[in-house]
């Protein structure tokens, strides 16, 4: 093995390294970030769903959520829990 050889092979670590960090790693925080969000949101908080549309939880399961929609309590619609962008809690707003 010579010198040559030895600068390639320290020089694809550093490229596989640099790709870990910048890539990789950020994406499974921001997977670890959501699901934290999932597993503490609750009856009554307030959400935005993937699709931009606002509403708030009425019932829940271990994959799917019952949403209600708009200001007349007539339009709840069941979805995944996957389908939720965004969670605010029910008391953070009395909070503020």
């Amino acid at each position: 093995m010579n010198a040559e050889s030895g600068m390639m092979l320290i020089w694809l670590v550093v490229m596989i390294g640099l790709m870990y960090f910048l890539m990789i790693r950020p994406q499974k925080k921001e997977q670890n970030r959501i699901k934290a969000m999932l597993a503490d949101m609750a009856v009554g908080d307030s959400i935005v769903t993937t699709s931009g549309f606002y509403g708030i939880v009425i019932d829940m399961t271990d994959e799917d959520v019952i949403v209600e929609f708009g200001n007349n309590k007539n339009c709840r619609i069941p979805m995944r829990k996957a389908a939720i962008a965004e969670v605010e809690k029910a008391d953070a707003g009395i909070a503020e």
